[in-house]
Protein backbone atom coordinates (compact mmCIF):
# COMPACT_ATOMS: atom_id res chain seq x y z
CA UNK A 1 0.00 0.00 0.00
CA UNK A 2 2.69 2.14 0.78
CA UNK A 3 4.32 1.34 -2.35
CA UNK A 4 1.71 2.30 -4.26
CA UNK A 5 0.97 5.47 -2.60
CA UNK A 6 4.48 6.43 -2.87
CA UNK A 7 4.24 5.26 -6.86
CA UNK A 8 1.41 7.41 -7.03
CA UNK A 9 2.46 10.31 -5.59
CA UNK A 10 5.64 10.26 -8.06
CA UNK A 11 3.65 10.35 -11.07
CA UNK A 12 1.55 13.00 -9.89
CA UNK A 13 4.62 15.21 -8.93
CA UNK A 14 5.79 13.91 -12.94
CA UNK A 15 2.36 15.41 -14.16
CA UNK A 16 2.31 18.90 -12.07
CA UNK A 17 5.66 19.32 -12.88
CA UNK A 18 5.60 18.97 -16.56
CA UNK A 19 2.36 21.12 -16.45
CA UNK A 20 4.19 23.86 -14.81
CA UNK A 21 7.01 23.63 -17.52
CA UNK A 22 4.78 23.98 -19.98
CA UNK A 23 2.85 27.03 -19.24
CA UNK A 24 6.21 28.71 -18.07
CA UNK A 25 7.69 28.70 -14.76
CA UNK A 26 8.87 32.28 -14.97
CA UNK A 27 5.19 33.13 -15.99
CA UNK A 28 3.70 30.84 -13.24
CA UNK A 29 6.45 32.29 -10.27
CA UNK A 30 5.21 36.13 -11.61
CA UNK A 31 1.56 35.15 -11.08
CA UNK A 32 2.02 34.01 -7.52
CA UNK A 33 4.29 37.35 -7.12
CA UNK A 34 1.57 39.34 -8.26
CA UNK A 35 -0.97 38.19 -5.32
CA UNK A 36 1.91 38.90 -3.12
CA UNK A 37 0.61 38.84 0.69
CA UNK A 38 -2.64 38.08 -0.83
CA UNK A 39 -1.34 34.26 -0.98
CA UNK A 40 -1.55 34.59 3.01
CA UNK A 41 -4.63 36.38 3.02
CA UNK A 42 -6.93 33.85 0.49
CA UNK A 43 -5.08 30.92 2.45
CA UNK A 44 -6.53 31.81 5.65
CA UNK A 45 -10.25 32.27 4.21
CA UNK A 46 -9.95 28.54 4.39
CA UNK A 47 -10.76 29.08 7.92
CA UNK A 48 -14.82 29.77 6.97
CA UNK A 49 -15.68 26.49 5.44
CA UNK A 50 -13.87 24.47 8.60
CA UNK A 51 -15.91 26.58 11.07
CA UNK A 52 -19.07 25.48 8.84
CA UNK A 53 -18.23 22.21 8.17
CA UNK A 54 -17.48 21.91 12.07
CA UNK A 55 -20.92 23.33 13.03
CA UNK A 56 -22.31 20.41 10.44
CA UNK A 57 -20.81 18.11 12.01
CA UNK A 58 -21.52 19.29 15.69
CA UNK A 59 -25.26 19.24 15.13
CA UNK A 60 -24.75 15.45 14.33
CA UNK A 61 -22.67 14.76 17.76
CA UNK A 62 -24.97 16.68 19.75
CA UNK A 63 -24.20 19.82 21.75
CA UNK A 64 -23.10 18.84 24.96
CA UNK A 65 -20.79 20.16 27.53
CA UNK A 66 -17.01 20.62 26.20
CA UNK A 67 -18.47 20.26 22.49
CA UNK A 68 -18.09 23.41 21.26
CA UNK A 69 -18.13 24.69 18.06
CA UNK A 70 -14.63 25.84 18.63
CA UNK A 71 -13.63 21.93 19.39
CA UNK A 72 -15.18 20.84 16.73
CA UNK A 73 -13.43 23.73 13.73
CA UNK A 74 -10.50 22.46 15.70
CA UNK A 75 -10.82 18.56 14.75
CA UNK A 76 -12.26 19.55 11.25
CA UNK A 77 -8.50 21.43 11.28
CA UNK A 78 -6.51 18.18 12.26
CA UNK A 79 -8.90 16.22 9.84
CA UNK A 80 -8.23 17.85 6.85
CA UNK A 81 -4.65 18.37 7.65
CA UNK A 82 -4.11 14.62 8.20
CA UNK A 83 -6.15 14.04 4.92
CA UNK A 84 -4.70 16.42 2.92
CA UNK A 85 -0.55 16.28 4.35
CA UNK A 86 -0.02 12.95 5.01
CA UNK A 87 -0.29 8.86 2.68
CA UNK A 88 -3.18 8.19 4.53
CA UNK A 89 -5.47 7.86 1.31
CA UNK A 90 -8.21 10.31 2.71
CA UNK A 91 -8.58 8.23 6.04
CA UNK A 92 -6.32 8.76 8.67
CA UNK A 93 -8.10 12.19 9.20
CA UNK A 94 -11.46 9.90 9.98
CA UNK A 95 -9.18 8.17 12.47
CA UNK A 96 -7.60 11.26 14.21
CA UNK A 97 -10.62 13.01 14.35
CA UNK A 98 -12.44 9.67 16.19
CA UNK A 99 -9.71 9.44 18.70
CA UNK A 100 -10.07 13.44 19.72
CA UNK A 101 -13.82 12.85 20.09
CA UNK A 102 -13.42 9.97 22.04
CA UNK A 103 -10.34 11.51 24.63
CA UNK A 104 -13.40 14.30 25.06
CA UNK A 105 -15.37 12.08 26.22
CA UNK A 106 -18.04 11.35 23.21
CA UNK A 107 -19.00 7.60 23.77
CA UNK A 108 -17.19 5.57 21.27
CA UNK A 109 -20.57 4.43 19.28
CA UNK A 110 -21.97 7.87 19.40
CA UNK A 111 -18.24 9.42 17.62
CA UNK A 112 -18.15 6.89 15.38
CA UNK A 113 -21.58 7.79 14.21
CA UNK A 114 -21.04 11.41 14.23
CA UNK A 115 -18.27 10.62 11.65
CA UNK A 116 -20.01 7.98 9.30
CA UNK A 117 -22.93 10.20 9.22
CA UNK A 118 -20.65 13.80 8.69
CA UNK A 119 -18.85 11.68 5.38
CA UNK A 120 -21.88 10.47 3.96
CA UNK A 121 -23.61 13.67 3.89
CA UNK A 122 -20.53 15.34 2.80
CA UNK A 123 -20.51 13.03 0.39
CA UNK A 124 -23.84 13.93 -0.79
CA UNK A 125 -23.30 17.80 -0.26
CA UNK A 126 -20.26 17.23 -2.68
CA UNK A 127 -22.37 15.59 -5.51
CA UNK A 128 -24.89 18.08 -5.23
CA UNK A 129 -22.25 21.36 -5.06
CA UNK A 130 -20.49 19.47 -8.10
CA UNK A 131 -23.67 19.20 -10.34
CA UNK A 132 -24.11 23.19 -9.82
CA UNK A 133 -20.24 24.00 -10.49
CA UNK A 134 -21.00 21.58 -14.22
CA UNK A 135 -23.94 23.49 -14.65
CA UNK A 136 -22.25 27.16 -14.27
CA UNK A 137 -19.49 25.35 -16.73
CA UNK A 138 -21.50 24.38 -19.28
CA UNK A 139 -23.25 27.69 -19.23
CA UNK A 140 -19.63 29.54 -19.53
CA UNK A 141 -18.51 26.52 -22.11
CA UNK A 142 -21.63 24.55 -23.52
CA UNK A 143 -20.84 21.92 -25.81
CA UNK A 144 -17.18 20.92 -24.66
CA UNK A 145 -15.56 17.64 -24.29
CA UNK A 146 -14.68 18.58 -20.52
CA UNK A 147 -18.36 19.64 -19.84
CA UNK A 148 -19.37 16.45 -21.25
CA UNK A 149 -17.19 14.07 -19.12
CA UNK A 150 -17.81 16.19 -16.29
CA UNK A 151 -21.55 15.00 -16.81
CA UNK A 152 -21.20 11.29 -17.14
CA UNK A 153 -18.74 10.98 -14.29
CA UNK A 154 -21.42 12.92 -12.01
CA UNK A 155 -23.45 10.43 -12.69
CA UNK A 156 -21.61 7.59 -12.36
CA UNK A 157 -20.72 8.63 -8.72
CA UNK A 158 -24.94 9.00 -7.96
CA UNK A 159 -25.09 5.19 -7.87
CA UNK A 160 -22.07 4.93 -5.47
CA UNK A 161 -23.23 7.21 -2.91
CA UNK A 162 -26.97 5.91 -3.05
CA UNK A 163 -25.52 2.49 -2.42
CA UNK A 164 -23.25 3.47 0.68
CA UNK A 165 -26.42 5.38 2.21
CA UNK A 166 -28.24 1.95 1.66
CA UNK A 167 -25.26 -0.21 3.17
CA UNK A 168 -25.19 2.26 6.11
CA UNK A 169 -29.00 1.79 6.47
CA UNK A 170 -28.81 -2.43 6.51
CA UNK A 171 -26.18 -1.89 9.59
CA UNK A 172 -23.15 -2.48 7.83
CA UNK A 173 -20.67 -0.96 10.91
CA UNK A 174 -19.66 -4.24 12.13
CA UNK A 175 -17.87 -4.99 8.77
CA UNK A 176 -16.88 -0.74 8.74
CA UNK A 177 -14.96 -1.23 11.77
CA UNK A 178 -13.16 -4.55 10.85
CA UNK A 179 -11.85 -2.79 7.70
CA UNK A 180 -11.05 0.36 9.56
CA UNK A 181 -9.12 -1.73 12.52
CA UNK A 182 -7.25 -3.46 9.68
CA UNK A 183 -6.14 0.06 8.11
CA UNK A 184 -5.32 2.14 11.14
CA UNK A 185 -4.70 -0.76 13.67
CA UNK A 186 -3.29 0.46 16.82
CA UNK A 187 -4.62 4.42 15.90
CA UNK A 188 -8.19 3.06 16.33
CA UNK A 189 -9.58 3.59 19.29
CA UNK A 190 -10.55 0.57 21.15
CA UNK A 191 -13.77 1.94 21.92
CA UNK A 192 -14.75 2.72 18.39
CA UNK A 193 -14.36 -0.32 17.35
CA UNK A 194 -15.02 -2.76 20.05
CA UNK A 195 -18.93 -1.83 19.97
CA UNK A 196 -20.30 -2.13 16.20
CA UNK A 197 -23.17 -3.48 17.05
CA UNK A 198 -23.92 -0.10 18.89
CA UNK A 199 -22.24 2.21 16.33
CA UNK A 200 -25.12 0.22 13.62
CA UNK A 201 -27.58 1.33 16.52
CA UNK A 202 -26.41 5.31 16.77
CA UNK A 203 -25.58 5.65 13.38
CA UNK A 204 -29.64 4.94 12.83
CA UNK A 205 -30.82 7.24 15.64
CA UNK A 206 -28.76 9.85 13.76
CA UNK A 207 -30.37 9.12 10.67
CA UNK A 208 -33.72 9.03 12.50
CA UNK A 209 -33.25 12.71 12.75
CA UNK A 210 -33.90 14.08 9.55
CA UNK A 211 -34.05 17.57 10.81
CA UNK A 212 -30.23 17.39 11.69
CA UNK A 213 -29.92 15.84 8.78
CA UNK A 214 -31.31 18.42 6.57
CA UNK A 215 -29.54 21.49 8.73
CA UNK A 216 -26.39 19.64 8.56
CA UNK A 217 -26.62 19.32 4.72
CA UNK A 218 -27.33 23.11 4.57
CA UNK A 219 -23.90 23.89 6.74
CA UNK A 220 -22.27 22.03 4.63
CA UNK A 221 -23.28 23.46 1.47
CA UNK A 222 -22.67 26.56 2.83
CA UNK A 223 -19.12 25.11 3.42
CA UNK A 224 -18.45 23.74 0.13
CA UNK A 225 -19.49 27.42 -1.32
CA UNK A 226 -17.10 29.48 1.16
CA UNK A 227 -14.46 27.36 -0.30
CA UNK A 228 -15.04 28.93 -3.61
CA UNK A 229 -13.79 32.48 -1.63
CA UNK A 230 -10.35 31.11 -1.05
CA UNK A 231 -9.74 30.79 -5.22
CA UNK A 232 -11.65 34.02 -5.70
CA UNK A 233 -9.69 35.94 -3.18
CA UNK A 234 -6.11 34.64 -4.89
CA UNK A 235 -7.19 35.87 -8.37
CA UNK A 236 -8.54 39.02 -7.52
CA UNK A 237 -4.69 39.61 -5.62
CA UNK A 238 -3.01 38.14 -8.64
CA UNK A 239 -4.53 40.52 -11.03
CA UNK A 240 -6.94 37.60 -12.65
CA UNK A 241 -10.34 38.69 -11.15
CA UNK A 242 -13.20 36.41 -12.06
CA UNK A 243 -16.85 36.17 -11.20
CA UNK A 244 -17.72 34.17 -8.19
CA UNK A 245 -19.76 31.77 -9.99
CA UNK A 246 -16.75 30.80 -12.25
CA UNK A 247 -14.60 30.70 -8.89
CA UNK A 248 -17.75 28.15 -7.70
CA UNK A 249 -17.47 25.78 -11.11
CA UNK A 250 -13.73 26.09 -11.10
CA UNK A 251 -13.58 24.80 -6.72
CA UNK A 252 -16.19 22.13 -6.82
CA UNK A 253 -15.20 20.78 -10.16
CA UNK A 254 -11.43 20.63 -8.33
CA UNK A 255 -12.76 19.25 -4.90
CA UNK A 256 -14.56 16.42 -7.11
CA UNK A 257 -12.20 15.35 -8.72
CA UNK A 258 -9.17 15.65 -6.15
CA UNK A 259 -11.82 13.59 -3.61
CA UNK A 260 -11.94 10.84 -6.73
CA UNK A 261 -8.40 10.69 -6.56
CA UNK A 262 -7.99 9.81 -3.21
CA UNK A 263 -5.26 7.04 -3.29
CA UNK A 264 -2.96 9.75 -5.08
CA UNK A 265 -1.81 11.56 -2.36
CA UNK A 266 -2.16 14.82 -1.85
CA UNK A 267 -4.16 14.42 -5.34
CA UNK A 268 -0.65 15.78 -6.83
CA UNK A 269 -1.51 15.99 -10.61
CA UNK A 270 -4.58 15.27 -10.18
CA UNK A 271 -5.33 18.84 -8.81
CA UNK A 272 -3.33 20.51 -11.12
CA UNK A 273 -4.47 19.35 -13.91
CA UNK A 274 -8.18 20.16 -12.91
CA UNK A 275 -6.81 23.56 -12.30
CA UNK A 276 -5.33 23.72 -16.27
CA UNK A 277 -8.66 22.09 -18.07
CA UNK A 278 -11.17 23.91 -15.86
CA UNK A 279 -9.32 27.31 -15.74
CA UNK A 280 -9.18 27.35 -19.22
CA UNK A 281 -12.65 26.67 -19.83
CA UNK A 282 -13.68 29.78 -17.77
CA UNK A 283 -11.32 31.91 -19.77
CA UNK A 284 -8.36 31.70 -17.39
CA UNK A 285 -4.94 31.09 -18.96
CA UNK A 286 -2.10 27.94 -18.50
CA UNK A 287 -0.35 30.33 -15.84
CA UNK A 288 -2.55 32.05 -13.74
CA UNK A 289 -5.00 28.53 -13.44
CA UNK A 290 -1.33 27.16 -12.04
CA UNK A 291 -1.01 29.74 -9.47
CA UNK A 292 -3.96 29.28 -8.18
CA UNK A 293 -3.22 25.49 -8.02
CA UNK A 294 0.41 26.23 -6.11
CA UNK A 295 -2.02 28.81 -3.96
CA UNK A 296 -4.13 26.15 -2.96
CA UNK A 297 -0.67 23.72 -2.48
CA UNK A 298 0.62 27.15 -0.16
CA UNK A 299 -2.15 27.01 1.75
CA UNK A 300 -2.21 23.69 2.77
CA UNK A 301 1.13 24.37 4.57
CA UNK A 302 0.54 27.35 5.41
CA UNK A 303 -2.64 26.05 7.07
CA UNK A 304 -2.31 22.87 7.88
CA UNK A 305 1.67 22.22 9.04
CA UNK A 306 0.50 23.88 12.53
CA UNK A 307 -2.30 21.57 12.80
CA UNK A 308 -0.23 18.66 12.49
CA UNK A 309 2.27 20.01 14.88
CA UNK A 310 -0.10 20.79 17.54
CA UNK A 311 -2.04 17.18 17.26
CA UNK A 312 1.23 15.51 17.51
CA UNK A 313 1.84 17.40 20.54
CA UNK A 314 -1.79 16.80 22.15
CA UNK A 315 -1.18 12.71 21.07
CA UNK A 316 2.68 12.86 22.77
CA UNK A 317 1.02 14.71 25.93
CA UNK A 318 -1.75 11.54 25.71
CA UNK A 319 1.07 9.29 25.37
CA UNK A 320 2.73 10.53 28.30
CA UNK A 321 -0.12 10.67 31.14
CA UNK A 322 -1.32 6.93 30.10
CA UNK A 323 2.12 5.90 30.65
CA UNK A 324 2.20 7.85 33.76
CA UNK A 325 -0.82 6.19 35.40
CA UNK A 326 0.45 2.63 34.31
CA UNK A 327 3.38 3.20 36.43
CA UNK A 328 1.73 4.64 39.18
CA UNK A 329 -0.75 1.68 39.19
CA UNK A 330 2.43 -0.60 39.02
CA UNK A 331 3.79 1.10 42.41
CA UNK A 332 3.07 -1.07 45.96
Amino acid sequence: MKRTALVLGLAGLAVATTLVVRAGLGTVVAALATAGLGLVWASLVHVVPMALNARAWQLLAGRRRGRTLAFFTFVVWVREAVNGLLPVARVGGEVASARLLVRRGVPGPQAGASIVADMTVSLVTQLVFTLGGIAVLAARAPGGPLVRTAWISAAAAVPIVVVLVIVQRAGAAEILARVARALAGRWMPEALVGGARRLDRATAAVYRSRGRILRCAAWQLAGWAAGAAEIWTFLAFAGSPVRFTDALALESIVQALSSAAFVVPGALGVQEGAFVAVGGALGLGAETALAAALARRARDLIVFVPALVVWQWQEARAVLARRAIGEGDALP
